[in-house]
């Protein structure tokens, strides 16, 4: 294995000792290997040759039938602003990684930003193993270059905008779904992904409130047994916690589980019913929730019920399966963390020549590809992979030009438009990839020009 030598220090103009980031800062966010290859690229003579990479999923998580594309506007932003200034570069040399590096390559960052075509699905699209999600084009160094920020912000994003499908797909389209994974994402600016991808992936709303502005949508909440709890220490009882809450946000959301569920609940019910207060929900975070619920619904039958902890599309459905009285469900730690979606990028094409990888269980298809789909009314009939000179007049490609020459040539779509994406999507599976118990995944057919070239750049 290649070492490098270690260091203790960058360059003092660009030491950030807080290990924040900006924006002007993404051309560095990656791995260490991407840059050294564009490097030897460069000595090599062949870093303008045009390239072609594909970023695709070998096989689904488990549990997994299907996955909802997303990270897209992301990926987008992050190739219109590629480019390294100068403080950047002085901090690569100051590495001394880089000593033996030809001096072209220095001056390639310096000039270079992204200049190559991407193609892509639509965010909210469903997609399945071997398909790719987006196709890079571009000189072979740039498109190595991006590798590592691309699969960050789409496997992140397709993995929570998956989930969040799912779970929209199981609690029906009446039920409230917000999303508060903020504390369990794995960092601040996951915490910002995870909130946009599941909104787009069909919750409600974020009680991220940096993310619901951001994005122009009102962010959502309740209150922490914290609040329940000093109030009641300090003001003399749970009431006149729910009491001094309702002076600021009148008709708020209740907690009632710090104590005494049922309790809590009666105590409501009698002001609800003497004209006292309005109430317009109350949130049940813990217990046997199928019996609070209903126990809750008989005491308070025009009030909305919220649940929250630890839950997933799993526990939804044995909710929904138990007859639990529950109108809204909160989603954290499950929806922002779990199984991971291992996206990988892999060179199709260099110079005109298509290429692939033949190592055990790693296995790549050669050449730039299209993804066919057909459909029978509404419902999705079959996938079928393809080279991109291949036609088809009753299939519709999935894969389309979203940046030319480092240049986007649409604006960003709204939340709501890829949300609704995503709805019809999902509502185009068949109902067994559909389901959570022994879900089947769509058969993606190899197209025969497809197999062919696979045979013959096999034999060279």
């Amino acid at each position: 294995m290649t070492t490098f030598p270690n260091v203790d220090y960058v360059q003092q103009s660009y030491h950030h000792p807080e290990l924040n980031f900006s924006t002007e800062d993404y051309s560095l966010l990656t791995d260490l290997y991407q840059l050294t290859m564009a490097a030897c690229y460069t000595g090599e003579g062949i870093e303008q040759k045009r390239a072609s990479f594909e970023l695709f999923v070998r096989r689904l998580p488990e549990g997994f039938s299907y996955l909802i594309a997303m990270g897209l506007a992301q990926a987008l932003e992050y190739l219109a602003k590629f480019r390294f200034n100068s403080s950047q570069i002085a901090a690569l040399q100051a590495t001394e990684i880089f000593t033996h590096a030809p001096e072209r390559f220095w001056s390639l960052l310096t000039e270079g930003g992204f200049t190559g075509d991407v193609w892509a699905v639509p965010e909210g699209t469903a997609v399945f193993a071997k398909e790719p999600l987006l196709r890079v084009e571009a000189p072979l160094w740039q498109a190595q270059l991006v590798e590592t920020y691309l699969l960050n912000t789409l496997n992140y994003q397709t993995l929570i905008a998956t989930r969040a499908a799912r779970l929209r797909d199981i609690a029906g389209e009446k039920a409230k779904l917000l999303e508060f994974g903020t504390r369990r994402a794995f960092s601040p600016q996951a915490s910002l992904w995870a909130a946009r991808a599941a909104l787009a992936g069909g919750l409600d709303s974020t009680s991220n409130v940096l993310a619901a502005i951001q994005l122009g949508e009102k962010p959502s909440g309740t209150m922490a047994h914290a609040l329940v709890m000093a109030l009641s220490a300090l003001e003399g009882s749970e009431e006149q916690a729910f009491t001094a809450f309702h002076q600021y946000f009148p008709g708020a959301p209740l907690l009632i589980d710090t104590y005494d569920t049922v309790a809590a609940a009666q105590r409501l019910a009698e002001k609800v019913k003497a004209g006292e207060m309005t109430l317009s929900g109350v949130r049940l975070d813990s217990g046997d929730l199928v019996t609070l619920s209903k126990e809750v619904r008989s005491l308070l039958p025009n009030v909305s019920i919220f649940a929250s902890g630890d839950l997933d599309e799993w526990e939804i459905a044995r909710l929904k399966a138990k007859g639990a009285e529950i109108d809204s469900y909160g989603i954290g730690t499950k929806l922002v963390t779990g199984t991971p979606v291992n996206g990988v990028y892999k060179l199709v094409d260099i110079d005109g020549i298509p290429v692939m990888k033949q190592s055990s269980g790693k296995f790549t298809y050669p050449g730039r590809k299209q993804i066919f789909r057909s459909f029978v009314g509404s419902k999705l009939q079959a996938d079928r992979l393809g080279l991109v000179s291949e036609n088809s007049v009753t299939e519709q490609p999935l894969l389309k030009l979203v940046m030319k020459e480092g240049k986007q040539l649409q604006p960003q779509e709204s939340l709501a438009t890829i949300r609704q994406r995503t709805a019809a999507s999902v509502a185009s599976l068949p109902e067994e990839t559909r389901r959570l118990e022994n879900s089947v995944s769509v058969t993606v057919e190899i197209s025969e020009p497809l197999q062919k070239l696979t045979e013959e750049t096999k034999k060279k």
